[in-house]
């Protein structure tokens, strides 16, 4: 029994020497979460602004791409419920989306206008506290 007794007089006087231990193991699952926000739920978060964007620029005579895999063109737009009639084929097919639906906006001047406003922004990130760019 005296065992027992000498064991957790060990252990506290363990602890008593060193009180930060369980300061530096908060320390450490707290910056374990900060790495895992900043490499996992941020960027997460960035692709869904970015795609948000892209559907509620949709305008009338774009070419678009649904998650479906079907292919065609913009005739209408009805922002009261989101949703935008398409047009495919060369029957004139009409057929009723959702704006989460689309997969991609394909029309090559929207293309270039989006791929030259992303440039912009990474130079922007890029640029250093004086204006010059990093190397």
């Amino acid at each position: 029994m005296n065992y027992f007794l000498l064991d957790n007089a060990a252990s506290a006087a363990s602890a008593e020497q060193n009180p930060w231990a369980t300061a530096g193991m908060f320390g450490f699952w707290i910056l374990i979460f900060g790495a895992m926000y900043f490499i996992l739920i941020r960027p997460q978060r960035k692709k869904q602004k970015e795609e948000e964007a892209m559907r509620s620029s949709i305008e009338i005579g774009d070419d678009v791409t649904t998650i479906g895999g079907v292919v065609g063109k913009v005739i209408a737009i009805r922002e009261d419920d989101d949703t935008f009639v398409l047009e495919t084929g060369s029957d004139k097919t009409r057929i009723r989306f959702k704006k989460w639906a689309v997969s991609s906006i394909d029309t090559p001047d929207k293309q270039k206008k989006e791929e030259k406003e992303t440039k912009e922004e990474d130079t922007k990130e890029k640029k250093g506290i004086f204006g010059k760019k990093n190397k």
